[in-house]
């Protein structure tokens, strides 16, 4: 059966429009009308593009010369059309999601919105962290060399407790990978961090806490993990490859520079994952057993950090989280082993000139 409707049609060679009467062929999936030039014109549907206007239905085929367009009123023949090529197979993918109804649409709103989450929290942090390998290593010292000359602009570094720093340092082996320089800042904060540079900076509020010069040699070897594993630029590009996803998203490449500036004026309070913490709590734990230093100094100074005595938050534990589980896995790795220890007299002396 064919159905038929009033039309106009543009040919794209005369600005007049013609009014025609269309017919559906169904037998032949296409589309007929006559004008005045030529007794016969067939469209194929699948040769069609079809848009949906206010005022019906526009369908546009290309001709041997010209675009050529039809414009159809009639909402039955409209539905007809419709309600044809859906059942045979002519929609396109969009005009097909489109009749799925508002359940449908509701629910791969759903999946959408889920799998943007998804791609923020796994995808993209991993991918983030992995692209630290692309970034040449001198990248780190020139970041970390610029926050250093911002950060302690304003400290107080104390350059005689620093000077004994490097000394108990360099009596270690950190098995490090890049040269490190200490930093003693003469400041109540509870506080150590690592930079990408090979910096470490120790406050004089966290080495007060600690009562023996094991808990200073877990807590560089610590840090000095961190640098060795390039942890700092990983929580960066991490950090950094969620603000980016989340500001393309939204268009906002101004979002994307501020974001950069911001992160890394923040290297210091960088809050690294249980992953990174483990490893460079493994890592620390290598180094203090190899320097034949009682390896219980690290989860002394964490449960000394973690002490409930404490007034206030340490900064140490809102960048390096101390949970119960890492204090347990701290104490697993020391379980079963005997550890050859052996007192250094020149770290426990180093370690008494700067608790003066």
């Amino acid at each position: 059966m064919n159905h038929q409707a009033e039309a106009i049609l543009y040919d794209g060679k005369s600005s007049v429009p013609q009014n025609i009467t269309i017919f559906l062929n169904k037998h032949k999936h296409s589309f007929t009308f006559e004008t005045a030039t030529v007794y016969k014109n067939e469209w194929f549907i699948k040769e069609v593009v079809f848009e949906t206007l206010d005022t019906g239905l526009q369908m546009q085929h290309q001709g041997d010369d010209a675009i050529e367009i039809i414009k159809i009123a009639d909402a039955a023949f409209i539905n007809h059309i419709k309600l044809f090529r859906k059942e045979n197979g002519h929609e396109n993918w969009y005009e097909h999601l489109i009749n799925l109804g508002i359940k449908m649409h509701m629910v791969l709103a759903l999946l959408i919105f889920a799998l943007i989450g998804l791609t923020y929290v796994y995808v993209i942090p991993w991918f983030g962290e992995k692209s630290v390998a692309i970034i040449p290593e001198s990248y780190d010292d020139k970041l970390g060399s610029s926050f250093v000359e911002q950060s302690l602009l304003f400290s107080e570094v104390d350059s005689a407790k620093t000077k004994s720093l490097n000394a108990f340092a360099k009596e270690l082996q950190l098995n490090n990978t890049k040269p490190l320089n200490f930093v003693y800042v003469n400041e109540d904060v509870v506080n150590a961090f690592a930079l990408p540079n090979g910096t470490i900076v120790v406050y004089s509020g966290i080495v007060d806490k600690m009562q023996n010069y094991d808990e200073l040699v877990a807590l560089l070897g610590h840090e000095s993990a961190h640098v060795t594993g390039r942890h700092s630029m990983k929580m960066l590009c991490r950090n950094l490859s969620g603000y980016i996803f989340i500001s393309a998203i939204l268009g906002d490449a101004n979002g994307v520079m501020a974001i950069i500036g911001d992160n890394v004026n923040s290297l210091q309070s960088l809050s690294f994952s249980r992953k990174f913490e483990e490893e460079a709590d493994l890592k620390g734990l290598q180094i203090v057993t190899k320097n034949k230093v009682d390896p219980k100094g690290m989860s002394n100074l964490f449960k000394r950090l973690q002490s409930k005595g404490t007034m206030s938050i340490p900064q140490f534990l809102s960048s390096h989280p101390i949970t119960e589980e890492r204090i347990k896995y701290i104490n697993a790795l020391n379980s079963g082993e005997k550890h050859d220890i052996q007192e250094n007299v020149k770290l426990k002396k180093l370690f008494h000139d700067m608790k003066q």
